[in-house]
């Protein structure tokens, strides 16, 4: 069930300190991110700074002026042939989860990121174990796309990474 007071809006640089905060949470104590230091808030700061000046969209879960989780949408590859294609990026408060935040995240960055332009969109997901981010993306039209077997070692482990892509618009 969505939580009626949180809402969708795009990223400010007020809201840094707490993106950085939620992603670190998950570079320091999961497989979730396979970076293995959490960026700073200035590194933060330039992201939210390209992506903007790509006209990409970075959105935040604002739940009673606290951000909640984040989502945006980045270049899949470097690339002139890829400018149409992009790769999501979604994380939530570790205590936030299992509140329809991720799917409402989601399905803004859908959005946008169509109103942006984009045609395509891939989503990374490393193998945790868990099922929810491949549930999410599959409840919003994301089909698998491969899987790419013992790509990352993070904490020890050996991990896979699924792809699953999105078409937001057709080609011309």
């Amino acid at each position: 069930m969505l939580d009626p007071v949180a809402i969708t809006r795009p990223a400010a640089p007020a809201d840094l300190p707490a993106v950085a905060a939620i992603y670190a949470h998950y570079v320091t104590h999961t497989v979730a991110t396979f970076e293995e230091i959490p960026p700073t808030v200035a590194q933060w700061r330039q992201r939210l700074d390209d992506l903007t000046d790509r006209g990409l969209p970075f959105l935040v879960a604002d739940q009673a002026g606290e951000v909640a989780g984040f989502a945006y949408a980045a270049p899949w590859r470097p690339k002139p042939a890829y400018r149409h294609t992009v790769e999501d990026t979604i994380y939530l408060a570790h205590d936030r989860t299992g509140r329809g935040l991720g799917r409402r995240l989601l399905a803004a960055l859908l959005a946008e990121s169509t109103r942006a332009g984009m045609r395509q969109m891939i989503a990374v997901i490393a193998d945790t174990g868990r099922a929810d981010s491949v549930a999410l993306h599959r409840s919003l039209g994301f089909t698998d796309a491969g899987l790419l077997i013992g790509v990352g070692t993070k904490h020890g482990r050996c991990l896979d990474t699924r792809l699953m892509q999105r078409t937001l618009r057709p080609a011309q």
